[in-house]
């Protein structure tokens, strides 16, 4: 938490996304924290230890989405950690996130009123 408010790091190498995500989750009382890479969302992780972690499954690597959770896992990571993706329910089908230890899976474009119930479940 930062000023009694909830953290959340979002992980994607899409600007526009980054951008429509702060104001959903600024205006809904929620800090954003951001990262255009999985190497920088690393840096961000360590230096604001988020409440919930959102990050894009294809970046600048296919597997970069993937590999990011991972390093999470060994850093002994805590928050929830939702995969976003443009495949959507279909990724359960290309791999096993389940081993990842993901919260959950959401497609892109993501549906503010389903992230927002998601968010407030699992935080408050």
């Amino acid at each position: 938490m930062q000023d009694e408010k909830y953290v959340i790091l979002y992980v994607d190498d899409d600007q526009d996304f980054l951008d429509s995500m702060r104001v959903l989750l600024e205006a809904n009382a929620y800090v954003m924290v951001e990262a255009l890479s999985a190497e920088d969302g690393l840096k961000a992780y360590k230096k604001s230890t988020p409440d919930l972690v959102i990050a894009d499954l294809m970046m600048e690597e296919v597997d970069a989405g993937t590999n990011f959770v991972k390093e999470l896992k060994l850093l002994g990571n805590k928050a929830p950690i939702y995969m976003l993706s443009s495949v959507g329910d279909d990724l359960s089908m290309v791999a096993d996130y389940s081993s990842l230890g993901l919260a959950g899976v959401f497609q892109k474009p993501i549906d503010p009123d389903n992230l927002l119930k998601i968010l407030e479940a699992k935080l408050q």
